[in-house]
């Protein structure tokens, strides 16, 4: 499926709703609550079996999706905010809680995302940690150094405020 041009218009939804998802463990979507498919604009069709980087607006960083992908592969959940994108190039913002599913073994089987609305006072300073970190990103030619380097610059300032993950993201 094609991807979209962004368009710079901010789609939102509200506070009370909360946007679900589940994923194999390939992060294939298996599972979009009614206000997922409503506010990107997808059909449930076109977005059951598809990565959930479907909706990865380009503007994110990828060494946030590394340091989730790392996290819930571990069993452990994570907190994030993450900026999606519609299916017609809009963008919307949500904090995601995202969480490993266990089959009774203990093994995991699959993820599972909630989103809510974020804060708008935190995305004024999540919105220019990531344009950093998305430019750190670019500076290297290699893709894959560039998350690596995003991603020490992140640790570090998170080590630099004393905190855990967790608790940094929900100090901005």
């Amino acid at each position: 499926m094609e991807r979209p041009m962004p368009t710079g218009r901010e789609r939102t939804f509200a506070d009370h709703e909360i946007i679900v998802s589940k994923t194999d463990l390939k992060g294939r979507i298996t599972y979009a609550n009614h206000t997922f498919i409503q506010i990107s604009g997808y059909f449930e069709e076109e977005l059951l079996g598809q990565p959930h980087n479907l909706i990865r607006h380009p503007d994110m960083p990828r060494s946030v999706f590394k340091l989730l992908w790392n996290t819930i592969q571990s069993g452990e959940e994570i907190f994030a905010y993450v900026v999606n994108l519609c299916k017609n190039g809009d963008h919307y913002w949500v904090l995601a809680h995202v969480t490993p599913t266990f089959n009774l073994s203990g093994e995991i089987i699959g993820y599972h995302s909630n989103r809510r609305v974020p804060e708008r006072q935190a995305l004024e300073k999540v919105i220019p940690l990531y344009r950093s970190l998305k430019h750190i990103e670019e500076a290297s030619l290699d893709w894959r150094t560039g998350i690596q380097n995003a991603t020490v610059e992140l640790l570090s300032q998170q080590n630099a405020a004393g905190m855990e993950y967790d608790e940094y993201i929900f100090a901005l």
